[in-house]
């Protein structure tokens, strides 16, 4: 996303853009696979309401919004737990009136939230230093449970790193982006189409319109400064020169295509974290109470109505963020303690036809405290790192990656 939204940008200003891919498909992380004549994305992805920039590209890009996303107001179900539901008024009352409100959260959970809530607005959400989320939470006499039950599973919604480790700075630059605003930036917005559809290959058309050059199965093996500005190998026979270059790839891989530079780019060894998603498929007939519940027993933390949501009846998106014990399991035992999980909190489901275990390993970053992340800009002339490692106020995401793509785009183009 974050190479596509660049390479857009600057080719509808009148560059000439070259992309390389070295997968067959774009989109990165963002992209589907055929499952059994499906098609799936490699992850189950949930967008904010906050997120101006990705609900501009989707804008710019003509697609018609409500067909491509459920928007939904924020409800947290969390089965067996609690359920929380912000209320139609204006932020950030609607948290507050939706915290006052939830079923399942003692008075004195709720009023620990609260209170929570208005130091964080008195603090403009900004800490004096960044420190792990736990401290922070205790510190402020969050209830074990309500950590559990609250702060926990949205930590590993956003971050995907886990609480104990996890940023407490970005975590609140997140909670501002979505509670302080406006009433609908905590909306809940989940992809009805699957993302290759909704961002990769419109992005690629606008390129191709403008005159740009897309080149899949493309790997570029090593990045030389010239004269002129940079050669690219794309195989022992072959390099290509451009003037400017945007590194749009994993960190891992930004730090092992950097090597053939004469100077070293000032990157930190990133640690990563993954995410699994288990499909099952099971009979069309078969729905779940929600769109979207989330757990707070067992291993799955997250469960998707697939049919609800995106038309593809009887399938169930089941998400597992962060590292844990899941990852020593292999793929058939995980998938059969997702469904006997599934079974326990949902009795009347019946024997699912088949399961798609997809895992991520290196999904995202870790998203630590004081982690320092690279800027766009690098210490090369011309030279450009771009990706939702890169500096800014969010974790890795969509709307992590879209930012940065773009504040390249416009340091080249201000050049």
């Amino acid at each position: 996303m974050a190479g596509l939204s660049a390479a857009s940008m600057l080719s509808e200003a009148g560059n000439d853009v070259t992309v390389f891919e070295a997968a067959p498909q774009l989109g990165g992380r963002a992209r589907a696979i055929t499952w059994r004549g499906q098609l799936l994305d490699n992850g189950q992805h949930i967008l904010l309401g906050a997120y101006q920039q990705t609900i501009n590209l989707i804008n710019d890009l003509g697609l018609d919004f409500n067909s491509a996303l459920l928007r939904l107001p924020l409800s947290l179900n969390m089965h067996s737990s609690y359920s929380l539901r912000a209320k139609h008024l204006p932020a950030p009352f609607n948290l507050l009136f939706g915290l006052l409100l939830a079923k399942g959260l003692s008075w004195s959970e709720r009023v620990a939230a609260i209170r929570f809530f208005i130091w964080l607005k008195i603090k403009n959400f900004k800490l004096d230093r960044d420190e792990p989320l736990i401290p922070l939470l205790n510190r402020h006499h969050q209830p074990a449970r309500l950590i559990k039950w609250l702060w926990e599973p949205l930590c590993l919604a956003a971050l995907n790193t886990p609480i104990k480790i996890a940023s407490a700075q970005t975590y609140l630059n997140v909670l501002r982006d979505s509670f302080n605003r406006k009433r609908n930036d905590s909306d809940l917005l989940l992809p009805k189409i699957d993302l290759s559809q909704l961002l990769s290959e419109p992005l690629a058309k606008v390129i191709i319109k403008h005159g740009g050059k897309i080149k899949t199965n493309t790997p570029v093996e090593k990045i030389q400064k010239t004269n002129q500005g940079f050669s690219l190998g794309i195989s022992s026979e072959t390099s290509l020169e451009f003037s400017h270059v945007i590194i749009a790839t994993s960190p891992h891989r930004t730090l092992a295509l950097s090597q053939s530079l004469n100077t070293a780019l000032e990157l930190t060894a990133f640690e990563y974290q993954p995410i699994y998603t288990v499909y099952i498929q099971y009979p069309a007939q078969v729905q779940l109470p929600f769109v979207m519940t989330g757990f707070t027993k067992g291993v799955a933390q997250w469960a998707f109505d697939r049919g609800q949501l995106c038309g593809q009846k009887g399938l169930v998106a089941v998400i597992i963020s962060a590292e844990g014990p899941h990852q020593k399991l292999n793929q058939q035992v995980l998938g059969d303690l997702i469904i006997k999980e599934l079974k326990t909190a949902f009795p009347s489901l019946a024997t699912p036809e088949w399961v798609k275990v997809i895992a991520e390993k290196r999904a995202t970053f870790a998203c630590t405290a004081g982690l320092k992340r690279p800027a766009q800009k690098t210490n090369i002339p011309n030279l450009y790192l771009a990706g939702d490692y890169t500096a800014g106020d969010y974790p890795a995401t969509i709307e992590g990656a879209i930012i940065s793509g773009q504040r390249c785009a416009q340091l080249i183009l201000q050049s």
